[in-house]
């Protein structure tokens, strides 16, 4: 029997599943897996300067790919800076191998360096436990094959998210008979997905054939599961109206005829005006989470005195969550879209058609781009958030694919911002973080290279970690960055504006008072990226295309747009103030009833009129 080493053996197996991109940071402890990389023709290393970005880059890559990304990372601080990025990818469901470098085995319980000593010995591993969805450590490393298979095939499987595989170093080194992996050149590597139970696919199509005023609830499960054909063919032959989430963005296209937009604090009127007098809801692929259903207030975004749910997910935990449900039934959405619309076919041969509701949908969309009209095209310096994203989808090609941040760009984007290609669209949704879209955006766009891809985000996001440029020159990386700076925290500060009339911690100034704004495009400039900062609104668009131009020749770029903080209309309702100072309308976090019967959304709500500069 031949024996190699076990880096090379781990090298030679992410190879056979297919891996070509690795996305880590040096450190002592995983330097023999840089050794067997070195050698590697099949997979590109994309080292970052900080674990947070490696670990976002690869969330960004599994996005455009539907396949395990891989992330590898040093003890210590690289377990904890690279805690982020993982546990954003575990809230949304995104597959990723971690692969851990731990002090040697043979120094358990002496401390070693940089060991972060927790409750025993050698178990700092156990940092990742809460964000991941299962966490190995490699004690025998006869056990290594056996592990990476469970680690992947659970990564991607059932609901997807990331996995840690925790390597003492010194298993890096050690020589292993090749015969030990033979297990791993056998089987099929992909887990077929569950259908539903069929008694649930026809119980399910019922209750959508009698209902009067049904709707199709997506969340980011049907775009998991490639699922948007299935939505679109059950929604057009019973004539249902699609509302979605914010990670449901682009699952159906938002100019379809039966799209009634995004639910939620950033949804729309309109919408929330069929979501709260539907008589049944089918959830599909969400938990129906605070952000989307304005804080569980009854009456505002959804109403379960007027709807029965049903729902359907791929994880049980996920099913009932928030609102009772009548139908729960797990499976993967793809298959039972399918096995709904024959049963559906069943029951209405011949479908049914509902003009007069196409006709109020098109008309509300009608209007409300007519309201915003006049901002979008305002020439006002600096930029309104409304003129910038008007003049991104005037360059950007439809099949951009397109990394948000937080605040404006995320928010902003979901509500107006019109995706129309499934997967083309990625914000981090459950746990909406700072910092996600600048790294994000350098995976995507490794993953989709014919591609253009962009990134829109604040300066705060930007700002969390500005070495991902470093990345992109490094790799070669030819995304673009649009900065909207608007020298705040703009969603926070409209928040604290809207409800303690201050401001504080939020807006960046110097000691002495002055508004204190940095120049992304010059600090992109220290790094080797080309930059721009506009220095007036009619300057945006041609910055854009020559970004996009620098793109299709292979050079990353950055636009800096200085932003007017104008806060983004909050239709929909979010307990922030009242948490603290409780609204008269709110009793024992339920809503109050007016005489009519009709709820009313605490006065929060409607707070988010004008700007904060």
């Amino acid at each position: 029997m031949s024996k190699k080493l076990v880096s090379d053996l781990l090298v030679d197996y992410l190879e056979r599943r297919g891996v070509t991109k690795l996305f880590g940071l040096c450190g002592h402890t995983v330097i023999g897996m840089l050794d067997a990389l070195s050698r590697s023709e099949k997979i590109e290393y994309i080292g970052t300067r900080h674990e947070s970005v490696a670990s976002t880059a690869a969330d960004g890559y599994a996005r455009v790919t539907h396949k395990a990304s891989v992330v590898m990372c040093h003890l210590g601080p690289g377990l904890t800076n690279v805690i982020t990025g993982v546990a954003n990818a575990s809230l949304d469901s995104i597959p990723m191998v971690v692969i851990a470098g731990d002090v040697p085995s043979y120094y358990y319980g002496r401390h070693p360096h940089q060991e972060v000593q927790m409750h025993a010995d050698g178990d700092q591993y156990k940092l990742l436990e809460p964000v991941v969805k299962r966490a190995w450590r490699v004690d025998d490393v006869e056990a290594f094959p056996d592990i990476l298979d469970k680690a992947f095939r659970l990564a991607e499987s059932g609901r997807p998210g990331p996995v840690l595989v925790d390597v003492p170093m010194d298993m890096f080194s050690r020589e292993m008979d090749e015969d030990l992996w033979a297990r791993t050149h056998k089987g099929n590597l992909v887990t077929m997905r569950p259908a539903l139970d069929p008694a649930a696919a026809k119980a399910i199509a019922k209750r959508l054939a009698r209902a009067k005023n049904p709707v199709l609830h997506a969340g980011g499960g049907i775009l998991l599961s490639q699922a948007s054909e299935e939505l679109a063919a059950l929604a057009e032959y019973l004539d249902i109206p699609v509302s979605r989430t914010l990670a449901g963005q682009g699952c159906l296209s938002d100019l379809h005829p039966l799209m009634i937009g995004q639910t939620g604090f950033w949804g729309l009127e309109f919408t929330h005006s069929l979501t709260t007098n539907a008589d049944v809801i089918l959830g599909l692929g969400t938990r129906f989470g605070e952000a989307d259903s304005s804080s569980w207030y009854q009456g505002v975004t959804f109403d379960p005195d007027k709807t029965t749910f049903l729902q359907i997910d791929i994880d049980p935990m996920e099913i009932g969550r928030n609102y009772p449900v009548e139908i729960g039934a797990m499976g993967d959405l793809k298959i039972g879209l399918g096995q709904i619309l024959e049963e559906v076919k069943k029951l209405c041969p011949e479908g049914r058609n509902n003009p007069e509701l196409r006709a109020r949908i098109a008309r509300a969309k009608v209007d409300f781009k007519q309201s915003n009209a006049a901002i979008s095209s305002d020439s006002r310096f600096p930029m309104t958030p409304q003129r910038i994203l008007k003049d991104v989808k005037e360059v950007i090609p439809e099949d951009a694919v397109i990394f948000t941040d937080v605040g404006w760009n995320k928010n902003g984007v979901a509500q107006e911002f019109d995706i129309t290609i499934p997967g083309t669209i990625h914000h981090s949704s459950g746990l909406a973080t700072m910092g996600f879209g600048p790294s994000a955006v350098l995976g995507g766009k490794v993953a989709a290279p014919d591609k253009i891809v962009i990134n829109l985000t604040g300066d705060g996001g930007f700002g969390i970690n500005p070495s991902c440029l470093a990345t992109a020159v490094e790799h070669g990386i030819a995304c673009t960055w649009v900065v909207m700076n608007n020298s705040a925290f703009g969603t926070i500060a409209g928040l604290e504006n809207a409800n303690y009339k201050t401001k504080f911690g939020t807006v960046f100034y110097k000691p002495d008072g002055e508004r204190y704004t940095i120049c992304w495009a010059d600090v992109a400039k220290s790094y080797g990226i080309e930059s721009i900062c506009v220095n007036s609104a009619e300057e945006f668009k041609p910055a854009l295309e020559k970004a996009i131009a620098a793109n299709k020749e292979g050079r990353p770029f950055l636009v800096e747009a200085p932003m007017e903080n104008i806060v983004v209309p909050t239709p929909g309702c979010w307990n922030i103030n009242d948490i603290y100072t409780p609204n008269a309308l709110v009793k024992e976090g339920k809503l109050v009833k007016k005489e009519n019967g009709r709820y009313v959304a605490p006065s929060h709500s409607k707070s988010h009129d004008g700007c904060l500069n």
